[in-house]
């Protein structure tokens, strides 16, 4: 009797696995292609039109630590 339970319930969770395998959501695929490129979104949203910032290295406000 057990041998028997545990076979079902083998062959339900191996056909649990495949049908989850089977069922992929359309949404995902069609998601990554209907992205535009990184050059487009960027002359959409105008960044080019943005103030340049420029950053100070700071290497040598806060140098390494010392050997003691």
């Amino acid at each position: 009797m057990r041998l028997m339970i545990s076979a079902v319930a083998a062959i339900a969770l191996i056909a649990v696995a495949i049908s989850m395998q089977r069922s992929r959501p359309p949404s995902i695929e069609l998601s990554a292609a209907s992205m535009p490129s990184l050059n487009e979104f960027h002359e959409t949203v105008g960044v080019n039109q943005l103030p340049f910032q420029g950053v100070e290295d700071q290497a040598l406000i806060y140098p390494a630590g010392t050997e003691q």
